[in-house]
């Protein structure tokens, strides 16, 4: 029979060091990544708000079968559009995907770097201009493709 006295429970001294330096190597990895701040949030939401919106423009002139008229300001991107077929006046509110009347983003705290030029999509889905859409935070640009409109 074995001696209950003769075995010890915990860890070893170079167990419990191996994990410090372990955890330390993680910290040092790790706690940079997490510590994004909300800024950074914020320029990511409103990049990725322009081109939903763009986007959003887009198939809404190809289902309407009318112009879409894209409005910008330094902070903000609204949409509207042509109640008659063939007209390129924009008199009502393009209505957003959750009831928003008329469909806008605006930003929390960035902006565009300079303001973009206004423009429509047709009713072919066809920008009336390309566009490079860049912003302050230098976030990556939004690109309308002149040929297609196709927002990347």
């Amino acid at each position: 029979m074995r001696n209950a006295r003769n075995y010890s429970s915990g860890f070893s001294l170079v167990e419990l060091i191996t994990i410090v330096i372990v955890l330390g190597i993680l910290a040092a990895v790790a706690v940079p990544q997490l510590s994004v701040t909300k800024q950074t949030y914020d320029d990511l939401g409103f990049y990725d708000g322009t081109r939903g919106i763009l986007r959003y423009a887009q198939k809404s002139a190809i289902a309407k079968r009318r112009t879409v008229c894209v409005a910008f300001t330094a902070t903000s991107v609204t949409l509207t559009f042509a109640t008659a077929a063939g007209s390129a006046v924009c008199n009502a509110n393009l209505i957003g995907p959750g009831g928003e009347n008329p469909y806008t983003i605006t930003a929390a705290s960035s902006t565009y770097a300079p303001a973009p030029a206004n423009f429509t999509f047709n009713s072919l889905g066809q920008p009336s201009l390309a566009q490079v859409i860049t912003f302050a935070s230098g976030s990556t640009a939004v690109t309308v493709n002149a040929d297609t409109g196709y927002v990347q």
